[in-house]
């Protein structure tokens, strides 16, 4: 993703719309984006009984979906400097809808593919979205309290992820039980593309404050790559298997919850239990910013990244309610772990803190590879077994806190320098 917050600004004297007002139209796409990538962990169970997949085949979903993070956001940031920030906004939603209406014929043709390219376009304008969103969410106020800004954005994506499984569960699932119809999907998506409408709509007569980019490309570029800074290049990875992680564990819940003996578990049901997972993510993150008070980032990350593993080995050798609670459980510590992880990584990068930025959303692409891997794990063991490849990427970004974190010298850099850019670093 080619978008940097600290090399964005807001214009000093900003037309039309308050700040605050501002921002809180901002943070609603926050929202928007986490209730729709939530419904993936509802609709891979969904695609994969209609049509009788293999867990492999049924993370398409998230590879398709994910997949349009890695492809599209280098073209988005591109086209944000033609079309502008609130013009961006505008066709992001209105890919969204796009995407949702496809759903519509997906369902009458009954073709995996054409669900597949559906979330294919949901997931570009998403991204357009994110692209667009972040540098407001970043300037709209003083630097001091970006990261504040950019937690409470986050706890409200967060507030989406939670809310969109139980709708998904309702009005998917329910469906599905009730009439045995494939065609489930179609009213639910369409609603949401009516929203999404209406929201650009609205977006449209909105004016919102002005924000310019101050960036001298030429000097970002020369002599930067993504191994410059070690640091930098361990953390790409982390975000890679966080992602990957987070995602692959919501995408089987469902599947998981049916497998393991719960007295009047039905499909509904583990569908609104997805929520407790996303829920417990925005609980933690709260907590989290408390904490970080008081205790290091590096250790708070550290600490829940051990216990995250350690819930999936109880999760993994456990039947019943003691599996899926410690499950459900590993929500909670993912919480802080994309801020953080973000946060440390592009500290002492300096004017080259925009492109470092830009490599690591990109590794975000790990929620298309990650649930495809468990899912191949899955068809060959058991699905609770599959569980532990989410374990493992947790043990990497618990090493990543304590030892691939450290700021590493680049050429031509003395210690003292990089001990000066990381003396006082940023929280998330």
């Amino acid at each position: 993703m080619q978008s940097s917050q600290s090399n964005v600004k807001i214009s000093q004297k900003p037309e039309g719309l308050s700040i605050h007002f501002a921002f809180a139209a901002m943070t609603s796409l926050f929202f928007i984006w986490g209730f729709i990538t939530a419904l993936n962990d509802i609709l891979l169970p969904y695609l994969k009984g209609a049509f009788s997949l293999s867990y492999l085949q049924a993370g398409l979903v998230q590879f398709c979906f994910f997949g349009a993070y890695f492809i599209v956001s280098p073209f988005a940031g591109r086209m944000l400097e033609k079309v502008g920030y609130k013009n961006g906004i505008i066709i992001g939603l209105g890919t969204v809808a796009a995407g949702c209406c496809l759903f519509f014929p997906a369902a009458e043709a009954a073709i995996y593919a054409v669900f597949l390219f559906a979330l294919f376009v949901l997931a570009a304008g998403i991204a357009i979205l994110q692209v667009s969103a972040n540098p407001y969410v970043a300037v709209l106020g003083s630097e001091e309290t970006a990261a504040s800004r950019l937690n409470f954005a986050q706890a409200i994506n967060s507030l989406g992820h939670t809310a969109g499984p139980a709708f998904g569960a309702i009005l998917i699932l329910s469906a599905v039980e009730q009439s045995g119809s494939a065609k489930a999907v179609q009213l639910p998506y369409l609603l949401i593309a009516v929203a999404l409408v209406v929201v650009a709509l609205v977006f449209y007569k909105l004016k919102l404050p002005n924000i310019s980019e101050h960036l001298d490309e030429s000097k970002a570029a020369s002599h930067f790559t993504l191994f410059s800074h070690k640091h930098l290049t361990y953390g790409v990875l982390a975000i890679f298997l966080y992602v990957g992680a987070e995602v692959a564990v919501g995408s089987y819940l469902v599947n998981f919850f049916m497998q393991l003996g719960i007295e009047d578990m039905t499909t509904v049901t583990a569908g609104k239990m997805v929520s407790y997972y996303w829920g417990a993510a925005m609980v933690g993150r709260f907590a989290g910013a408390l904490i970080m008070r008081y205790v290091a980032p590096t250790t708070l990350l550290a600490i829940n990244s051990v216990l995250a593993v350690a819930m999936i080995i109880v999760a993994v050798n456990s039947s019943g309610e003691m599996a899926m609670w410690t499950i459900l459980a590993v929500g909670f510590f993912n919480s802080i772990m994309f801020p953080t992880i973000f946060t440390l990584a592009i500290r002492g990068l300096g004017e080259h803190t925009g492109r470092g930025s830009g490599y690591l959303c990109q590794g975000i692409v790990g929620g298309a590879i990650l649930p495809m891997i468990q899912g191949q794990a899955a068809d060959m063991m058991t699905l609770q077994w599959s569980f532990l490849i989410p374990a493992v990427c947790y043990l990497y970004i618990a090493w990543y806190a304590l030892r691939g974190s450290r700021v590493s010298v680049p050429v031509g850099e003395s210690a003292s320098d990089a001990e000066k850019q990381t003396k006082h670093p940023e929280r998330s």
